[in-house]
């Protein structure tokens, strides 16, 4: 037989011509999104647009096994892709065809598909995955709560990779299909309309839909046994509320606390526009934590916020959350105060509402309650570092900002920049400077210094009544302390354990 030689440089050229370009082109994605504050949080390289979660838990083992489809797009040609992950994968799937992968680092799930992916194309991506989210640890701790029931998955700024594969970053959000199955006389709990359920040979399903983009630590998964209150709002959205039913001593004060979100949604969309989701609740499981978390449509509440009775500040704080920080989220985490200043600066205008001490009042007595060599004042609000995140001083420093805004230009464009920032930005992400840029627009004055000094700068500003905001350089650095302490600080300051996460 004789055989043809084909010369080296012939045989590449004709390789070339069955591989795609995309293809000889193709590389792996970051695997980080680019925070500055958590360098692998999140992925480069493509876009999620919908996850539907396919879930069986049970709660006597701790067990979660699960099925993630993830509808995603590249962002470039892409010969390998990260996930956020922490539990063991058994298969993954892209487009139908087996990929391979491996776990690195603490919680990455790197994927290399069989046939790289496309530049703008879509992709379905299939992950199944089972393991006891207990067990699951980033540097000792966990997002995943255990009850005497259950379990629940709510924390900040990460909590989804305790239960399903994600690209874990704010600024990559979806709408989500959650559907559990648990044994019967036990509920699973998560974002959005309760769809259907259904119970089959000792398990019941329930099948959750989240229509508006989510970002993924705004994800919640709650299994127990609960008591559940279900009503419709005046404009028809489904509001649904649940109490474990083992809360104890603080049962009463829970309830009496959550029952009102219908009643302080309804004040909120005065004040920051329609309500932007297509559901309303909140729930309160029986765990150990102290924290409140703005979940999207279903706020997680910790029985200790309730341990000196009812707080309907704290309900009001992770509703604002709503308009700001879920509907309008973060670019990157240093905007922390995009979502916390304006959550704060809601309960003053709360306590405003009730009579229990103005906005004003309440920045004054904030202002002086705290020396000016106290640290406090070294936190920049506008960019706090990851170790002062939750800081509060990107809550209190940061609703005196916005008062400090609010007497410069005055309630009737302030009021206007309230309520027109989360139309503007609705289901997007912004920085800090978006806002600053945002507020000259609308208010027409420059307000580039105030923020800088209120935000960026370390030290005790000066600040005074509304009266004074044109003198502001003339006034005392610290003026004398209101007579009275408002009404509403304690119910307030009650709430600060809300940034213990």
């Amino acid at each position: 037989m004789r055989r043809k030689v084909i010369a080296p440089s012939v045989l590449a050229a004709s390789l070339l011509l069955v591989i795609p370009a995309s293809a000889a082109s193709a590389g792996p994605g970051a695997p980080g999104i680019g925070d500055p504050y958590y360098p692998a949080s999140g992925n480069g390289g493509y876009d999620v647009s919908h996850y539907d979660l396919r879930l069986q838990y049970q709660p006597k083992t701790d067990l979660l096994e699960g099925t993630a489809t993830l509808l995603t797009t590249a962002k470039q040609d892409l010969s390998r892709f990260n996930l956020d992950f922490g539990l063991k994968v058994s298969e993954v799937r892209v487009n139908g065809a087996k990929a391979k992968f491996a776990a690195s680092g603490t919680s990455e799930l790197e994927v290399t598909p069989a046939q790289p992916l496309q530049k703008g194309k879509q992709a379905s991506v299939v992950v199944k995955y089972a393991g006891k989210p207990s067990e699951f640890k980033v540097d000792g701790w966990s997002a995943w709560q255990r009850t005497p029931d259950g379990g629940i998955a709510a924390q900040e700024p990460d909590s989804a990779a305790w239960w399903f594969p994600s690209n874990d970053h704010p600024l990559d959000k979806a709408t989500f299909d959650v559907s559990v199955n648990v044994p019967d006389g036990t509920q699973a709990i998560s974002n959005g309309v309760l769809q259907s359920q259904s119970s089959k040979l000792g398990w019941t399903r329930y099948n959750w839909r989240s229509n508006k983009p989510q970002a993924t630590y705004l994800a919640t998964l709650a299994i127990g046994k609960f008591d559940i209150t279900t009503d419709k709002t005046a404009s028809g959205l489904p509001v649904l509320n649940a109490y474990s039913k083992d809360l104890g001593d603080n049962a009463g004060a829970a309830r009496a606390s959550v029952e009102r979100t219908t009643e302080v949604a309804e004040w909120l969309e005065g004040v920051f526009g329609p309500y932007p989701f297509n559901a309303l609740g909140g729930y309160v499981p029986n765990v150990p934590s102290g924290f409140a978390l703005e979940t999207q449509t279903r706020p997680f509440y910790s029985p200790k916020q309730f341990a000196n009775g009812a707080n309907v500040s704290v309900i009001v704080h992770e509703l604002a959350h709503q308009w700001y920080g879920d509907s309008v989220s973060v670019d990157n985490w240093k905007d922390i105060w995009v979502n916390e200043g304006f959550a704060r600066y809601s309960q003053w205008l709360w306590s405003e509402k009730e009579g229990e001490g103005t906005a004003q009042e309440l920045a004054d007595w904030t202002y002086a309650s705290r020396p000016a060599e106290d640290p406090f004042w070294q936190v920049k609000p506008g960019d706090p570092g990851a170790e002062n995140q939750f800081h509060g001083a990107v809550y209190d420093r940061g609703a005196i900002a916005i008062q400090a805004l609010r007497n410069e230009i005055g309630d009737e464009k302030f009021f206007a920049i309230l309520k027109g920032w989360p139309t503007e930005r609705a289901y997007g992400n912004a920085k800090v400077g978006d806002f600053v840029r945002y507020a000259e627009k609308i208010s027409g004055k420059p307000l580039a210094q105030l923020f800088e000094t209120w935000l960026y700068t370390p030290g005790k500003p000066a600040f005074g009544p509304p009266a004074a905001a044109k003198t502001q350089g003339a006034r005392s650095q610290a003026p004398a302390k209101p007579a009275a302490e408002p009404k509403s600080w304690k119910k307030i300051a009650a709430t600060n354990s809300l940034h213990e996460h």
